[in-house]
């Protein structure tokens, strides 16, 4: 497996900007997500690296080597795609022989069909191979699609969002899978996502990407604890931040357009910022300081979403379990102070 670094990349469309100045690296045998809306520049990093676009400025590196001439077969990096890319009249064991057979490689038979065999086992396709991919599910396909890709030990493994066409439990089922997959084989991973829980329970790290753009690049609780912006804070979490107007006065924080001030903590702040609350972070208490009327509920059955308002104040809590209130409702609660986020006005996160 290899390290893999962008260097100032930059590439450029026809009246827009797909990456701008893009700096950052994957280490050996290290699970890194790409995170970002549509439209960010995730698919156009992975096909930089791959050699799939030429970049306009910068340079791609594998273990600390530039390979920006490199064609993609000589970078040898296996690209799973969000469609499955099989071909549908091979059976399952054709198409994971395919890539073994290619001039580069001229494996033989008897060396193709035990690593064939292996790698069906840890996917759990084993009892398909003789099966043509045209007759398998969508999940079924996409562990074809993963098994050609891992069948040959390339150096890199690209992965542009292989689980988003899938339904939610089989998601979650191969989300475990290829983090165990990982793991175990010590692969080099790049793996794109717009979806931030994915991005969360899988990766060892995470660049965030916003208009082409690196925001911010760290752990899965340096993104969520640390946001660097508020760009960062709505991405991630669910439900959403609670990010507020407020103000600095007299050693308190005023929520605008309500009642709601808490006490300030012992750090400098500008007269008027942007307040973040994590949702978990506000949790009913009949002996809490703060009170505010229920004005909706989402009951999720492991938790519930209490919508609270105060004045013209929303605030979102998150609360564990099925909760016992109902709409309209006057409700006091707690605010962690110690888990506050602040913002400037710029959107940047002020402090550690």
């Amino acid at each position: 497996m290899s390290n893999v670094t962008l260097r100032n990349v930059t590439k450029e469309f026809p009246g827009v900007t797909a990456l701008d100045d893009v700096s950052f690296s994957i280490e050996d045998g290290e699970f890194f997500v790409l995170l970002g809306p549509t439209g960010a520049g995730k698919t156009t990093t992975l096909r930089i690296i791959a050699g799939l676009e030429k970049q306009d400025a910068g340079n791609v590196l594998f273990d600390d080597e530039v390979v920006d001439n490199f064609v993609p077969a000589d970078r040898d990096v296996a690209f799973v795609f969000q469609q499955y890319s099989l071909y549908p009249t091979m059976t399952v064991y054709e198409n994971l022989a395919f890539p073994l057979k290619s001039p580069r490689r001229r494996w033989r038979e008897d060396e193709i069909r035990p690593r064939i065999e292996e790698t069906a086992r840890k996917l759990r396709i084993d009892h398909l191979l003789q099966r043509k991919t045209a007759h398998l599910s969508g999940g079924e396909m996409q562990r074809v699609s993963i098994g050609r890709a891992i069948v040959r030990e390339p150096r890199v493994f690209l992965m542009d969002e292989p689980l988003s066409n899938l339904d939610a439990k089989l998601r979650e089922a191969l989300r475990v899978e290829l983090q165990h997959l990982q793991k175990t084989q010590g692969s080099t991973t790049l793996f794109v996502t717009h979806d931030q829980i994915e991005a969360l329970t899988m990766a060892d790290r995470i660049a965030v990407l916003d208009e082409g753009r690196v925001v911010q690049v760290g752990t899965p609780d340096d993104i969520y604890d640390r946001p660097a912006n508020t760009f960062v804070a709505r991405l991630v979490g669910t439900p959403r931040i609670n990010l507020l107007d407020t103000e600095r006065a007299n050693g308190s924080l005023h929520i605008k357009h309500s009642s709601l001030a808490l006490k300030a903590p012992p750090r400098t702040l500008p007269e008027s910022f942007q307040l973040g609350i994590r949702p978990e972070d506000i949790t009913p208490d009949a002996q809490g300081d703060y009170a505010g009327r229920v004005s909706l509920i989402e009951p999720l059955g492991v938790e519930t979403i209490l919508h609270l308002e105060i004045g013209e104040q929303r605030l979102l809590s998150l609360v564990p379990g099925m909760a016992p209130v109902s709409i309209g409702d006057n409700v006091r609660f707690t605010i962690a102070p110690e888990r506050l986020h602040f913002f400037d006005e710029r959107g940047m996160r002020i402090g550690d």
